[in-house]
């Protein structure tokens, strides 16, 4: 009932853990950080590249990407990377992993 109320999900929420793990199996991958250069300054997970959700060009910048390659997106809670990973499988994304718990549950 209702179904129409749903939005269907196109990302896996994995933990800090699987995160790295699926990572480190998946050679290929691209890990974007979705928040704002000012947050990233202060820490950040090696290799990742910063697309800032919040920004006005945040749709332009993901529709340059190679939508056969594998994400793994991040912020600082799990929330606009989250978001993000909504805006992406919108957009024909379909490998798509969320850090839940952001950077903050991320302890290595």
């Amino acid at each position: 009932m209702f179904s129409f109320f749903k939005t269907k999900k196109n990302y896996q929420n994995v933990n800090a853990e699987t995160f790295k793990q699926l990572l480190a199996d998946t050679p290929q991958a691209v890990v974007i950080d979705v928040r704002t250069p000012a947050e990233v300054r202060s820490g950040a997970i090696k290799g990742a590249i910063n697309i800032d959700l919040m920004s006005v060009d945040f749709q332009q910048k993901i529709e340059k990407l190679d939508k056969n390659k594998t994400y793994f997106v991040y912020c600082r809670s799990g929330n606009r990377s989250g978001q993000a990973c909504n805006i992406l499988g919108n957009a024909g994304f379909e490998h798509l992993y969320n850090l839940a718990g952001g950077i903050m549950s991320w302890p290595y």
